[in-house]
């Protein structure tokens, strides 16, 4: 860990930064980075303030697995400036957190929510699944309630999704565990809506729910096409027009940073890709995609030709045009990757 704190703080001096590049938001994500000492955070924290100009308002957020927090934890990340935790808790249920493997169990979760609470964190996320074999309408309208109750500010909601190569995917394959019901995922995501709007909530992006005022900034400029740095191993950084990602191999990664080089690929997007992009992402959003945008930014004519061929999808009733917005309807968000793709461009 001491070796991985050197290399990333060595990576954030590396960086070609602009003078005084203003941030508004960090996050610190992907792994676990609730593992964290208080002291490694903080070295993390004054390579960025030696680096960048970060806003005394800006929102920090850290990843944390439920059997990480504690009330001496929460006390010490408020006090390195984190100023909102993102849970994966998954699920409230027992039974469906050990078919995950997940080292935490319902209690442990109730108990985390109760401290972070007592803590006075009042911006946080957590994560749920839904469309596990395991998991029936009733146990994920009893997860949705706990929500409700616990008055949580903010939930990220995913389909589980089995991916080639896993341990998960080979014992679907062995007949060893029972395979994703992709009509169930539907019927779940469904429920999920209509409680969540009942509930007041807003659905501002397809997997993300929150009470009026607490967005998560943070990924919210990843869907507005926002510029952004990526420190670590198989970080991806973002200028607008070229994307790069850094080398996965931890120690591969360590190696190549203290020895004074940045081990990672890049791509500059065409016009074309850039398009794509902002269709994929505002699509997922409540604003939606904002036809007046690609006009000013990539023509007319693509303008107009987007609008010929979100035709068909108006007429199913998966998408409305509203003040120039393309905007999926609640049928459309099941089918939002497929659209997306639809609509995509060709070089």
């Amino acid at each position: 860990m001491d070796v991985m704190m050197d290399a990333l703080c060595e990576e954030i001096n590396l960086t070609d930064v602009p003078a005084s590049t203003h941030i508004d938001t960090i996050y610190f994500g992907g792994g676990t980075p609730s593992l964290l000492s208080t002291a490694m955070l903080d070295l993390i924290f004054a390579a960025l303030h030696q680096k960048f100009t970060i806003a005394a308002s800006a929102e920090i957020t850290l990843e944390a697995n439920p059997d990480d927090i504690n009330p001496d934890k929460l006390f010490q990340w408020k006090q390195s400036g984190i100023n909102r935790l993102s849970v994966g808790l998954q699920s409230f249920d027992d039974a469906e957190l050990a078919w995950m493997n997940r080292a935490h169990n319902s209690a442990d979760s109730l108990r985390c929510l109760d401290e972070i609470h007592d803590a006075g964190f009042i911006n946080f996320s957590i994560d749920l699944i839904y469309g596990s074999p395991l998991l029936t309408n009733e146990t994920w309208k009893k997860n949705v309630a706990i929500v409700l109750e616990k008055k949580i500010p903010h939930i990220s909601c995913y389909a589980l999704t089995v991916e080639p190569s896993t341990a998960l995917f080979k014992m679907i394959e062995q007949h060893k565990k029972a395979p994703v019901d992709a009509e169930k995922q539907a019927t779940q995501f469904l429920l999920l809506m209509q409680w969540m709007e009942q509930a007041g909530y807003e659905q501002y992006e397809i997997s993300n729910f929150c009470k009026p005022g607490s967005r998560s900034l943070h990924n919210s400029s990843y869907w507005q096409g926002k510029h952004y740095y990526g420190f670590g191993p198989s970080a991806h950084s973002f200028d607008g027009k070229k994307r790069k990602w850094n080398i996965a191999n931890n120690a591969l990664y360590t190696k190549a940073i203290l020895q004074g080089n940045i081990p990672a690929e890049e791509e500059t997007l065409t016009e074309t890709q850039q398009l794509n992009e902002y269709i994929m992402t505002s699509l997922r959003t409540s604003e939606g995609t904002h036809l007046r945008h690609i006009e000013n930014k990539f023509g007319d004519e693509k303008s107009r030709k987007l609008y010929t061929a979100l035709q068909k999808w108006i007429v199913s009733k998966k998408l409305v045009v509203a003040d120039e917005k393309i905007i999926l309807t609640t049928e459309g968000k099941l089918f939002a990757d497929g659209i997306a793709a639809d609509l995509f461009f060709l070089e």
